[in-house]
């Protein structure tokens, strides 16, 4: 049945109030002060300018939230509080955008794009019948204690990102950043072209990519003109992760019917961390946010919402309008990440299993939704999934090389290549290496359990029915099957879990919601659940890489909470005599404890120093990144540059890394070549030669040597054919690149700008 608001909630209707009371909004707004307060100091502190901060809250607010709001009132209805229409809203909002930014894309037209949001909003303006949608409809606002909550949360949101930020500096300051983050700047360029898009580090490559998440950071400095390179380092991913939490929150309450539920559940589904427990390793799946994945947090949104409408068809509420969504959603979703949609079909066929044996209720509907997200997902797969996702193959434990307690014992000897039925160290396990598999996955299903307890909810009386609980259960255990059971060379299968994990807290909120008889065991639990998150004594790692060694420091924090856990029990039921309330307050322990692992770990973060820069050959100079910087300013949209910078380190010697990236990506054009580490081709030859992918020679070896000659030799003749071929107008050279650079090259074309080591040539 369609779980109904507290009576609190309906309590908070506004009422008549006595002549000079002071206004509730105030108090209203208070909360969220913190979180907006805490962004801008962090970004000023940052590099980040006043104007771009505020150009950028200005966009997200009337281009993204306002129009996206708009359309989710007209389609779903009002959920009767302001901030749970702006996170439903705000999610609409992205999939509306990048619906405009598709269009233009298309035509060539990113000329109309700021315009976009306009087309929709002057509707709602000129059409009296849909004026209700200014306000929200029916209101039942939100306890105060519902913003406090959320709001703390966002705020760990912001610390979260800070300390990335302060060891990533935005170009053209040199330093040492992460090659994806180049990779994904070098997209969102791209995206600013016309279809079909191109990889921009190898002229004329399909691009074959989640890039939906690099179209919306493109959107955003098409419309705003801020700095790509301020957005997506900076701007973008807040706003996102905060989309995520309130949409979670309003998902949360609609299934549980408490707002307490709500608020705990979504703020713990993006900030929560796995319970450490005072283990000396963390486990492989933290949080589902990363700054250095984009495509991943820019799919938690949007997945969101198409879970929120599934709900609304699981228990039969009709869609009307909002099947409109279904298709563009499914897309959306898949176009930002390709791990994405799996576990949420995985999910949704298992809950329609359960109407199928446990309800009378008209199928239809189910299957039309699933029918819709399967055709969704099969055209995603051809217009987005490139040479990475076709790598993932079936290597069951695959994932565990990526474990310390694994890789330092019995995957000392691992190749991470796919090539065996099982990863060498497992293959050749005995006995006391099975046992110690057995206890390794243990630990990790224990510290994962604010993730992996809703199911609890699939064997109790009072929730099995709910085919909702199913759909997110479904997609927790989906993905945690698939990332233990696929290899991928990055460990990229991982990202099957991470995008259900935020699910599969709701499945425990909802739990808690519906098993509590009130609220003092959740609040204990969840008080003593925290606290044991931050007092557990810390075990160090080993001092000897044995499997002996590390089951006994794996064991002994599980061991230890067990009887913290069955002592405090004890305790209670003797003092309360009734085991009523204790799998609720162990529910709420473990959201408990994975909220607090997380506000610590993102406050210590925050607070620490810097670590020391790695000057191990990686280090861009601001020199450099100047010169490409001025390139981006004076090079026409689809000017085409060759360059001689190809690896990391740039001066390689042997064994060249071809993830270097930054000429397009700060330069902001594509390239003859560049690097082609992540190059369909090259992805899929990971493991020939013993060599990983990034360490594969470039796909076209004519082109490359090509374009190496011309550097290093500087004749005429290799310039000419270099133009000819693949109409370069740019030249990029770098003294420190292997090879050097020809001094004949100057004779050849005309040396338009020089910075530190590099000298920019223009072509006639």
């Amino acid at each position: 049945m369609t779980a109904v608001l507290q009576p609190v909630e309906m309590a908070a209707s506004p009422v008549a109030r006595p002549a000079g009371r002071f206004p509730r909004w105030p108090l209203a707004v208070l909360p969220w002060l913190f979180p907006a307060a805490a962004l801008v100091v962090a970004l000023l502190d940052t590099g980040v300018s006043g104007s771009d901060i505020f150009l950028y809250g200005f966009y997200f607010t009337v281009d993204i939230v306002l129009p996206g709001t708009l359309v989710h009132r007209a389609l779903r209805g009002s959920r009767g509080n302001l901030p749970e229409d702006l996170g439903l809203g705000a999610a609409t909002g992205l999939l509306l955008m990048v619906g405009g930014w598709a269009l233009t894309a298309a035509a060539d037209k990113h000329v109309l794009l700021p315009w976009w949001p306009a087309l929709i909003v002057v509707p709602f303006l000129a059409v009296p019948r849909l004026h209700r949608h200014w306000k929200v409809g029916d209101p039942r606002p939100l306890p105060l204690r519902w913003s406090w909550i959320v709001a703390a949360g966002l705020v760990l949101v912001v610390a979260s990102q800070y300390p990335g930020w302060t060891t990533t500096p935005l170009p053209p300051v040199g330093g040492v950043i992460y090659q994806d983050l180049f990779y994904h700047l070098a997209l969102v360029h791209e995206m600013t072209r016309a279809m079909p898009f191109q990889v921009p580090q190898m002229l004329g490559e399909p691009l074959r990519y989640h890039y939906l998440s690099d179209a919306d950071i493109a959107a955003a400095g098409l419309i705003t003109k801020i700095d790509p390179a301020v957005v997506l380092l900076r701007l973008w991913i807040v706003p996102i992760a905060g989309t995520a939490i309130l949409a979670l929150a309003a998902l949360t309450r609609e299934l549980s019917g408490k707002w307490w539920a709500g608020a705990l559940g979504g703020v713990t589904a993006i900030v929560g961390l796995p319970l450490l427990l005072g283990a000396a390793v963390s486990p492989i799946g933290g949080s589902p946010i990363s700054g250095t994945s984009p495509s991943q947090t820019y799919g938690l949104p949007l997945l969101t919402l198409l879970v929120t409408l599934a709900v609304d068809v699981l228990r039969g509420r009709p869609l009307r309008w909002a099947w409109i969504l279904i298709f563009p959603l499914g897309l959306a979703c898949a176009g930002a990440k390709s791990s994405a949609l799996p576990p949420y079909v995985a999910g949704l066929l298992a809950a329609l299993v359960i109407l199928t044996f446990r309800h009378r209720r008209p199928l239809l509907p189910g299957f039309a939704l699933l029918g819709l997200t399967v055709a969704a997902m099969a055209l995603g797969f051809r217009l987005f999934a490139g040479g990475g996702a076709g790598t993932l193959g079936f290597q069951p434990l695959a994932l565990l090389h990526w474990a310390d307690p694994y890789r330092l014992t019995l995957g000392r000897y691992d190749t991470v290549d796919g090539a065996r039925s099982l990863p060498l160290g497992v293959e050749q396990v005995g006995t006391a290496g099975w046992l110690f598999l057995v206890g390794l996955l243990t630990w990790w299903v224990v510290a994962q359990a604010p993730r992996l307890l809703g199911l609890v909810g699939l064997i109790t009386r009072k929730t099995r029915g709910e085919p909702a609980l199913w759909l997110l259960n479904g997609m927790i255990v989906a993905g945690a099957g698939a990332a233990y059971l696929l290899w991928h060379p990055a460990a990229s299968q991982v990202y099957f879990f991470s995008g259900a994990v935020p699910f599969g807290t709701v499945a425990v909120a909802v739990v808690l919601a519906r098993l509590a008889r009130g609220w003092r065991p959740v609040l204990a639990g969840a008080l003593a659940g925290g606290a044991w998150a931050l007092l557990a004594p810390r075990m160090p790692p080993p001092v000897h890489d044995r499997l002996g060694s590390w089951l006994v420091t794996l064991a002994e924090p599980l061991i230890r909470t067990a009887i913290v856990v069955v002592a405090v029990a004890a305790i209670v039921v003797t003092l309360r005599r009734s085991w009523q309330g204790l799998l609720p307050a162990l529910l709420a322990a473990a959201l408990g404890g994975g909220l607090a692992t997380g506000a610590q770990v993102q406050v210590r973060a925050a607070l620490a120093e810097p670590a020391p820069v790695d000057r191990s050959g990686k280090l861009i100079l601001t020199e450099e990144l100047i010169a490409a910087k001025w390139l981006d300013e004076h090079a026409g949209r689809d000017d085409v540059v060759a360059t001689n910078v190809h690896c990391q380190p740039i001066d390689w010697v042997s064994g060249c890394d071809a993830r270097a990236f930054w000429v397009a990506g700060v330069g902001g054009r594509r390239t003859v070549i560049e690097s082609w580490g992540y190059t369909d081709e090259v992805v899929a030859r990971h493991g020939v030669n013993g060599l990983g992918f990034a360490q594969q020679p470039a796909p076209d070896i004519l082109r490359y040597l090509l374009n190496q000659r011309v550097f290093t030799d500087g004749k005429a003749d290799d310039l000419a054919r270099l133009r000819s071929l693949y109409g370069v107008r740019w030249l990029f050279a770098d003294d420190r690149a292997f090879g050097g650079v020809s001094p004949h090259l100057s004779e050849l074309a005309t040396p338009r700008f020089s910075s530190g080591p590099v000298t920019i040539f223009e072509l006639p």
